[in-house]
């Protein structure tokens, strides 16, 4: 998994900013990992990261939510939001089998 993400678009949603990092497209069935979903909120509480699978079937994030409460604006997002990635992507998705 690439940490080396940089951000595409950070758009505030209700009491979430959502950092994205790689269109939805790109990747398939988008989701929260029970691993990662803990990883996230372990790193910036009350925040989320959704994942989807390449054609290699390797996890990547495609975006992350951070509450509004947690930060300044919406470069304090992505700076946390980037602290969210730089987490998950140090751990190895357990193997799904």
């Amino acid at each position: 998994m690439s940490s080396q993400l940089t951000v595409k678009a950070v758009e505030e949603h209700g009491d979430h900013y959502h950092v994205r990092f790689r269109d939805g497209d790109e990747l398939d069935d988008l989701e929260t990992p029970d691993w990662a979903a803990e990883l996230a909120e372990s790193e910036v509480p009350g925040s989320s990261v959704r994942m989807g699978q390449d054609d290699t079937d390797e996890w990547l994030i495609q975006s992350v939510r951070v509450p509004v409460t947690l930060v300044d604006g919406e470069d304090d997002a992505s700076r946390k939001a980037l602290q969210v990635v730089t987490v998950v992507s140090e751990h190895e998705a357990p193997d799904s089998g």
